[in-house]
């Protein structure tokens, strides 16, 4: 594929109601990931939506030779520029409408995954899945495909927190010292009663530079310490008394 991309971004038996992990998971779940088109190496910068964290990740890429040689790869890059731009300054639909006419011209990851960027800021959820499901066809390696559908399934009307963490589980093996996916992967686990696993996510988003992931670290370890000691004081409730048999 002449467009390099290299996007950024339950299960069944949950401990909680699956309302309690979305509501829970919504107010730390971090908005999807950006595709860019600049001709320089990527690099990460901030971005924020609707008050939630989130980092944008500039990465897609085409060749001179490959756009000389394909008058289609040309114009659809070109449209995916445009959107981009169209991103940039805010202008949602405008975007969307690039991307679409990108997508149609030639598909490829790219302009899938930023299409469904648009799809999900316009809250039409049903279009933002299936677009982020078919840039991962194309693009299988791609761990912000990942965290953006599970977004999506915990944000949607109709939330899937099983497949929401089915995503980060695929998003957190293909990039396991990315702090952002492990801090959304914690957050949803915190939230569905795994505390053990969130503890250690938490802590890897610490590690590689997420400073608010020490209050929660520091939380979940409490959470952590309530849930034994009261294992604890249940161990003896089920045994007979000496004289009392």
């Amino acid at each position: 594929m002449s467009f390099s991309t290299c996007t950024r971004r339950f299960s069944a038996s949950l401990a909680f109601s699956k309302r309690t992990i979305v509501e829970t998971a919504r107010h730390q779940f971090s908005h999807p990931r950006r595709l860019h088109t600049p001709s320089k190496r990527p690099e990460w910068a901030s971005w924020r939506v609707a008050g939630l964290p989130a980092t944008k990740r500039y990465a897609t890429s085409v060749t001179p030779h490959s756009l000389a040689s394909d008058p289609a790869e040309t114009e659809a890059f070109q449209c995916l520029e445009q959107g981009t731009a169209k991103l940039e300054e805010g202008d949602v639909q405008a975007a969307k409408e690039l991307y679409k006419r990108s997508v149609e011209i030639k598909r490829n990851a790219g302009s899938l995954f930023n299409l469904g960027v648009t799809h999900y800021h316009l809250k039409e959820y049903d279009q933002a899945i299936s677009a982020w499901k078919e840039s991962i066809s194309l693009q299988p390696s791609s761990p912000d495909a990942h965290i953006n559908l599970a977004s999506a399934y915990i944000i949607s009307p109709v939330p899937r927190p099983d497949l929401a963490l089915h995503h980060l589980e695929l998003a957190s093996s293909l990039s396991p010292e990315d702090p952002e996916i492990a801090f959304n992967h914690a957050a949803v686990l915190e939230a569905a009663g795994k505390l053990e696993e969130a503890l250690e996510k938490y802590q890897v988003a610490k590690k590689f530079g997420i400073e608010r992931a020490a209050v929660h670290i520091r939380n979940v370890g409490a959470k952590i310490l309530g849930k034994q000691m009261k294992e604890t004081e249940k161990q003896p409730e089920g045994k007979s008394k000496p004289g009392h048999n």
